[in-house]
């Protein structure tokens, strides 16, 4: 089954971000070996270039590298992967922040909201 993509961002970028989050979450570890391009190509069911686009790209960032007729391999930079953690969750904070703020939440009150959640709770509901 094709991947489903945002008409607004390039193909191969999205391709790239997926890798990337597949790699920061460890569904791909460090050493573990790619699928090939048209292999890729053939899953995410767009053509090899834009796939090999967004290899390269993913390769120049150091996520991946290459080893001559053996195919590309996840890096096993533990400091990139942990930055592109850390970065990802504060992207992921700041649109957390910014739609509940947009919702009419005081920011004192954001706190909150996120440990009642995470005790199963709904927000104000508490005794």
């Amino acid at each position: 089954m094709a991947w489903k993509f945002d008409n607004n961002i390039p193909i191969y970028i999205q391709i790239s971000n997926i890798i990337k989050l597949q790699i920061v979450t460890k569904q791909l570890k460090s050493g573990d070996k790619l699928p090939t391009v048209r292999d890729l190509a053939e899953t995410a069911g767009v053509n090899p270039n834009t796939v090999q686009r967004a290899l390269s790209d993913l390769e120049t960032e150091g996520f991946v590298y290459s080893v001559r007729t053996t195919g590309r391999f996840v890096t096993d930079n533990v400091e990139l992967i942990q930055k592109t953690r850390v970065e990802l969750a504060q992207q992921e904070l700041d649109s957390f922040v910014t739609n509940m703020l947009d919702l009419g939440f005081e920011k004192i009150d954001l706190v909150a909201q996120l440990e009642e959640f995470l005790k199963g709770e709904p927000y104000g509901q508490t005794n």
